[in-house]
């Protein structure tokens, strides 16, 4: 078992562990018994060697990914150099990376920070979508209640136009269209202010001649503001 001190190419120090496996080839015994006189050492300082060349050429990162060469790379510098000394070597294994205890909690709070940003994206991006779904259906709510009005609207005033021109022969005009439609929403109106338990007090005209008044108006609004674009015309 070697442990080597080095540093990586990020300039974090780290504690290499390595397990070599080894055993004495039967034809050259003699070799081993006397060729080296502290075999684990001279291991070593082929491991030390292999390593700190190895290691400064990676991150931290790396070198955590690629222990599987660093491992090779020992393997293949032992075998050629031990066997001339009567070792065969059967492994190389990179067991540990130990960095120091404050860069080890260092990647463990990055880690811990960057989880937590993607957390706060998906988030973000998941109430996104539901403000986003809420909008939608709010406005495909919208517009199918004012197909409802209309249609509603539209039932009311066809009703009210056969009920007043049912045996007479009598055609409506537009403008008798809309004043019974003001009439309409003006009792609309009255109904759903005494529906409210909690209703303010608000002034409205107190007879349905009011109605006629407000109809007046629109109509001289709406015949102003056609008027204005043909005196335009005109002028230019």
């Amino acid at each position: 078992m070697c442990e080597i001190r080095t540093k990586t190419k990020d300039n974090v120090f780290v504690n290499v562990v390595v397990a070599v496996q080894q055993s004495v080839i039967p034809d050259l015994a003699e070799s081993a018994m006397y060729k080296l006189s502290n075999v684990p050492a001279q291991i070593d300082s082929y491991v030390s060697d292999v390593v700190r060349s190895q290691l400064p050429k990676m991150t931290l990162d790396e070198a955590f990914e690629k222990k599987d060469e660093i491992s090779d790379a020992c393997l293949a510098q032992l075998s050629k150099n031990m066997r001339e000394y009567g070792f065969e070597i059967h492994k190389a294994l990179v067991t540990e990376l130990k960095p120091d205890a404050e860069v080890a909690q260092s990647m463990n709070e990055i880690n811990k920070q960057k989880r937590l940003r993607d957390a706060a994206l998906m988030a973000a991006e998941a109430e996104k979508i539901k403000v986003v779904k809420q909008a939608e259906a709010a406005a495909d709510a919208q517009h199918l209640q004012g197909q409802g009005i209309a249609r509603q609207r539209a039932a009311i005033i066809e009703g009210l136009k056969d009920s007043i021109t049912h045996g007479t022969g009598e055609v409506l005009s537009s403008e008798k269209v809309s004043e019974l439609l003001l009439v309409t929403q003006y009792f609309e109106t009255l109904r759903d202010i005494g529906a409210q338990s909690k209703a303010q007090t608000v002034f409205v005209p107190s007879g349905p001649g009011g109605v006629t008044d407000i109809a007046s108006q629109i109509r001289n609004g709406v015949l102003q503001a056609s008027a204005a674009p043909s005196q335009s015309s005109m002028r230019a």
